[in-house]
C-alpha cells in the first residue's frame, strides 16, 4: 500500500487554501445539528471518490466500469459533493458564499480547462474509443444505464473490476485520510460552540 501522506500537498501553492480553511473554522465555528445533517453528504462524495479510484488506470487504459460507465469525472463530482458537505455543515451565512465561490470557479475555471487538456490526451491514447465514450458518458449528472462500447474487444483489460491496488496508487487513501480529519476538526470545534 502506498504512503497516504504526500509531500506534494504541502506546496506553497495550498498554502492560502489551508489558511482559508482554518480561517474559515476559526470564525465560523459549525453547529452540530447542522454538521450531523451534511456529514452524510461528505461521506458520499468520499464514497464515489473511493468507488472511482479503484476503477482508475491513469493513461494507461480508458476506464469505462464502476463509475466510469455513468459519468466521465467522477472524482471530480465526489470532490463537489465533499466541499459542499463541508460548506453546508459552516451552517449561516458563510455557506452560500462559500457554494458561490467553490462552484463558480469549478464550473468556469477548473472544469472547463481539465476537460480541455484531459479530452485532448485521452483521446491521442484511446482514439475513436474516447470520442465515442464522451459522446455517451455525461461529465458530472451520471447517466442510468452504464455505458457499454458496442466495439469492445473480448478480454479486454478494462472490464476489471474495483481493485485496492488501484485505490492505493491513485493515493486515494490520502484524500480519505484528509476528509476524516476536516470531518473530526469541524466536529470538535461544533463542540466547542455548542
Amino acid at each position: 500500500m502506498r504512503n497516504p501522506v504526500r509531500l506534494k500537498n504541502l506546496n506553497v501553492r495550498f498554502m492560502p487554501l489551508y489558511a482559508v480553511g482554518l480561517m474559515v473554522l476559526v470564525l465560523f465555528p459549525p453547529r452540530r445539528e447542522i454538521l450531523a445533517m451534511t456529514l452524510p453528504i461528505v461521506g458520499l462524495g468520499a464514497a464515489l471518490r473511493g468507488w472511482s479510484a479503484g476503477h482508475l488506470v491513469k493513461s494507461h487504459e480508458l476506464s469505462v466500469t464502476g463509475p466510469y460507465a455513468h459519468l466521465r469525472h467522477p472524482l471530480y463530482a465526489g470532490t463537489i459533493l465533499i466541499t459542499t458537505g463541508f460548506a453546508l455543515g459552516i451552517g449561516g451565512w458563510a455557506s452560500p458564499l462559500v457554494l458561490v465561490a467553490v462552484w463558480s470557479w469549478f464550473a468556469l475555471h477548473y472544469l472547463p480547462r481539465k476537460e480541455r487538456s484531459e479530452s485532448r490526451r485521452l483521446e491521442k491514447l484511446h482514439g475513436d474509443r474516447f470520442t465515442r465514450y464522451r459522446a455517451a458518458v455525461p461529465a458530472l449528472w451520471p447517466r442510468w444505464r452504464s455505458w457499454a462500447d458496442g466495439h469492445e474487444m473480448e478480454g479486454s483489460t478494462t472490464l476489471r473490476g474495483w481493485d485496492l491496488d488501484r485505490y492505493s496508487d491513485n493515493n486515494e487513501l490520502g484524500t480519505l485520510l484528509a476528509v476524516c480529519l476536516a470531518a473530526l476538526l469541524l466536529w470538535l470545534k461544533a463542540a466547542d460552540a455548542a
